[in-house]
């Protein structure tokens, strides 16, 4: 297999999955929390390649069921040509039952829902979102390139799709000043939004990043445990009709929670107040990591 670019990333629930490298680096790639792709340059790579990558995978791939198509935004290809690669996909690999990949909302709303509907029809099932935060002026500081409203719109047209939508939120992403106001935002779009899964992730402050520098010169600050504590706590919240997976166990949590809503979401509250009173260990420094 054909992989471009420093980095190669995937969802933990994608490490049983062929992975298909499609794109190099991200189409926004403004983030500033976000280190993985700053020095590569977005491209689409050469469907030659992609073809070649097929034609090994139908060789020595056989016991995979599932493909997850790299990189960072796979979606914001031309319709046409995600038609005629989901098309390959599906000749060249039959046994594959899902094709998943991450998207931003951008590319959601590239897409009508015709054109959704067309992706779903022709193999695509699982798209990942990266929601990071509900609260406005978050997420115009870390230049997501969306607003609330917008990740609204592009979590309902997927689920409206018939798409599986997991989607991504991060502690502490708001820093000390605004955790709560984020956590209470990030809760409620989430309640909104209605997603498949929910997976939690806490900020880890890469030093290629203008987040990095924030902090360094002092304008960001992380929550400390405590208050990473009370964000969770806060963003679970409101998720009381919440029908969905939800999943705080990436190494970069000091707290692991893994469990269906709403059936486990007193539960799940309960374990964050153990937490709260010192009751239970948490994940030490050393060991947290992307």
């Amino acid at each position: 297999m054909d992989y471009q670019g420093a980095h190669l990333i995937r969802p933990p629930s994608e490490a049983d999955s062929i992975i298909l490298q499609v794109t190099v680096g991200c189409s926004h790639n403004h983030c500033t929390f976000c280190g993985t792709y700053k020095e590569e340059r977005f491209r689409l790579k050469e469907e030659a390649v992609i073809a070649a990558d097929l034609e090994f995978a139908a060789r020595y791939c056989r016991r995979q069921n599932r493909i997850f198509l790299a990189d960072g935004d796979v979606l914001i290809l031309p319709q046409a040509r995600l038609v005629a690669l989901l098309t390959a996909i599906r000749g060249k690999l039959p046994w594959v039952r899902r094709v998943n990949l991450y998207a931003n909302a951008k590319a959601v709303h590239s897409k009508t829902p015709a054109q959704l509907a067309e992706l779903k029809e022709l193999g695509l099932d699982r798209v990942y979102l990266g929601v990071e935060s509900g609260h406005n002026p978050t997420l115009a500081t870390i230049r997501k390139g969306s607003d609330a409203a917008g990740l609204l719109t592009a979590g309902r047209a997927v689920r409206e799709a018939g798409l599986f939508l997991s989607v991504t939120v991060l502690l502490g992403i708001a820093g000390r000043e605004d955790s709560l106001a984020h956590a209470e935002a990030t809760g409620r779009l989430l309640a909104a939004i209605a997603p498949n899964q929910i997976g939690i992730l806490t900020l880890i402050l890469l030093p290629n990043t203008p987040l990095f520098a924030d902090a360094q010169a002092g304008r960001f600050t992380m929550p400390d445990q405590r208050g990473l504590l009370e964000e969770l706590r806060l963003m679970l919240a409101p998720l009381t009709a919440s029908r969905c997976q939800l999943q705080s166990n990436h190494p970069s949590n000091y707290l692991t929670l893994d469990g269906r809503l709403p059936r486990d979401h007193a539960a799940m509250l309960a374990l964050i107040d153990q937490a709260l009173a010192g009751q239970i260990n948490l994940r030490s420094e050393t060991h947290r990591a992307l």
